[in-house]
């Protein structure tokens, strides 16, 4: 009798474990997460499969988030062996007074292209990309140029214009004559996810930076805290995310692109117009964990 009534209690709780792991795999693919944003996203990295999307073709201001595309640029002339990672960039005075996000640099100050590329990437430095953009170009205007048609050769939509190398709107630049400050940028989710894809696949270097938490400047020894609040030891650490971009503006709302790897899977996010820094990074978090429930 006693072998009869474990014999079920051994049953029951392999139904139990087996209903658990159904749950935990399977229901998540039946319902989509509910994700609070103006414009969402979630694709796989690899195939551009699209496993999630809300509102992904409306052209919204990205904030910081179009500065992925200046750092495709950037590393497509340091592979190429235009640029050096030890080049010296001189600080201009439209660089050093640009509004934001900064690391203070002042005119006729002088940092080297990584040191420069490493501020932008990790701490979302806008004087920082004005001073590569200007070193690559010459003007951030003709490197804007080069921003919209490096767009068109990925095949991003028509959404997607570039208006200067930071994503600040035009209204906080206009004073600077040599800013590229007509119009403001406007990118769709769908573009910003293709960009995220194209820039973690064709420079998979650019993880090995923005996995850190933080960075320190040789030159002036600052440290610099990263924006992303998704890496491990961070408020809203998520398993497997090494990157990728933070962006905030009036217009823009809280935005956030996102990348995390797991089992050899790597899925990038975009999630625009939160109401709140945080949201950007809770929302992120559940199209990531509904994205890699899928088999």
């Amino acid at each position: 009798m006693k072998r009869r009534k474990w014999g079920r209690w051994l049953l029951l709780a392999s139904i139990a474990a087996c209903m658990a792991m159904l749950v935990r795999h399977y229901v998540p693919l039946l319902f989509a997460p509910e994700i609070h944003a103006r414009a969402a996203i979630l694709i796989d990295a690899q195939t551009g499969a699209v496993y999630y999307e809300s509102n992904a073709d409306e052209a919204l201001p990205p904030a910081s988030m179009s500065k992925m595309m200046t750092e495709l640029l950037i590393l497509e002339d340091v592979c190429s062996g235009k640029r050096r990672w030890n080049e010296t960039v001189r600080i201009s005075s439209y660089a050093a007074n640009v509004p934001g996000s900064k690391i203070g640099v002042k005119p006729k100050d002088t940092y080297t292209v990584r040191e420069l590329f490493e501020a932008m990437v990790v701490h979302s430095a806008n004087d920082a990309a004005v001073a590569l953009a200007e070193q690559a170009s010459g003007t951030e205007s003709k490197f804007v140029t080069r921003m919209n048609q490096t767009a068109k050769k990925l095949g991003l939509s028509s959404g997607t214009v570039f208006a200067n190398a930071t994503g600040l709107p035009s209204a906080d630049i206009r004073g600077f004559q040599s800013a590229a400050a007509a119009g403001d940028t406007e990118m769709t989710a769908r573009d910003i996810a293709k960009l995220a894809a194209r820039l973690v696949t064709d420079y998979p270097e650019v993880l090995d930076i923005t996995r850190k938490p933080q960075v320190t400047l040789a030159r002036t020894n600052l440290t610099l805290q990263a924006t992303n609040l998704m890496l491990p030891g961070e408020a809203y650490a998520y398993s497997g995310n090494d990157g990728l971009k933070t962006g905030f503006t009036d217009e823009a709302g809280y935005c956030f692109t996102g990348t995390a790897m797991r089992g050899g899977r790597r899925l990038i996010t975009v999630v625009m117009g939160t109401a709140a820094p945080e949201a950007r990074f809770v929302e992120t978090g559940k199209l990531l964990t509904y994205g890699f429930a899928r088999p």
